[in-house]
């Protein structure tokens, strides 16, 4: 019980985070959409950098990439909040039933993987340089993350003990 219960609190704790990180970047929209605006636009990249030409400076694209950053975030924090319950209502059923209800959870914990890896480190980090920045830079904060959540993920997965 007290693994089931550790899983149960590490989505939920998850999906706490993901839901603050969300509602920073609803609140406090300037802040965070400056960031996605000063990645793609590569304006604080090292000088005479000759990956500028991927830059991309229309505003147009600016608000749909974070709104697309925000819509990622949005559902998996759903699914993980979705998930938090499933395996709370779940804790003292036999295993088969408990593994059953890890899948929101687990769908959520991929996506938040699949946000930090692909967004911020590989398109953000990667293509647009952002690790070049000293300002608008978050990778750390990816590679924390995705190295939390994929902790959290794993041993979520781990198969359930016969009950």
């Amino acid at each position: 019980m007290i693994l089931r219960a550790a899983k149960t609190a590490l989505v939920f704790a998850v999906a706490l985070y993901y839901s603050l990180v969300l509602f920073n970047n609803l609140t406090d929209y300037r802040s965070n959409y400056q960031f996605v605006r000063h990645v793609l636009m590569m304006d604080s990249t090292y000088p005479g950098n000759h990956g500028v030409w991927r830059a991309i400076n229309a505003p147009f694209w600016h608000v749909l990439f974070f709104i697309g950053i925000v819509t990622w975030e949005l559902a998996a924090t759903v699914l993980c909040w979705w998930g938090g319950l499933r395996l709370a209502r779940a804790i003292g059923q036999p295993a088969a039933a408990f593994g059953r209800a890890k899948n929101p959870a687990l769908a959520g914990l991929a996506m938040g993987l699949l946000l930090w890896l692909v967004a911020f480190l590989t398109v953000g980090g990667e293509w647009f340089l952002m690790w070049q920045s000293n300002t608008w830079n978050g990778e750390d904060v990816a590679a924390r993350m995705f190295a939390v959540v994929g902790i959290v993920l794993l041993f979520v997965a781990q198969p359930e003990e016969r009950t």
